[in-house]
């Protein structure tokens, strides 16, 4: 005898869950994809700008170590070292830029908000992925 309750609809609740982790995983993966492509896409960048209150006011290359002291609306102490820029001391607050990464390749900054500084990577090799077809 034909259990009541049981019509079939459970196995149509199974089928629509198997299909939300296949989908859950087919957009997890494109998302993975996306993000290495992305990164790995970006350049490695030729210098360091430093931006107060939103001018250009320094550049450094980032092939010579050193440690620079800025002192824009206060005290940044910026490290170029191997290729990579980090703010390793600052007299801001919270000290959020010194718990930023280190920056290397074009376009990644590190942002410094009750000084107004920002530093960003400029000057990569030109990327032929962004480029236009004729």
């Amino acid at each position: 005898m034909k259990n009541p309750v049981d019509d079939g609809r459970r196995d149509a609740r199974n089928i629509v869950r198997k299909n939300d982790l296949v989908l859950f995983g087919g957009l997890l993966l494109v998302g993975i994809v996306l993000f290495a492509a992305v990164n790995f896409a970006k350049t490695g960048g030729a210098q360091v700008d430093v931006h107060y209150d939103g001018a250009v006011v320094a550049s450094y290359p980032l092939d010579t170590d050193r440690e620079v002291d800025l002192t824009y609306n206060g005290h940044n102490l910026l490290k170029i070292e191997k290729g990579r820029a980090t703010v390793i001391d600052a007299d801001c607050p919270e000290l959020l830029c010194t718990k930023q990464r280190a920056i290397s390749k074009e376009g990644e900054s590190i942002v410094c908000l009750p000084h107004k500084l920002v530093i960003t990577v400029s000057g990569g090799k030109p990327n032929d992925v962004d480029g236009v077809l004729q």
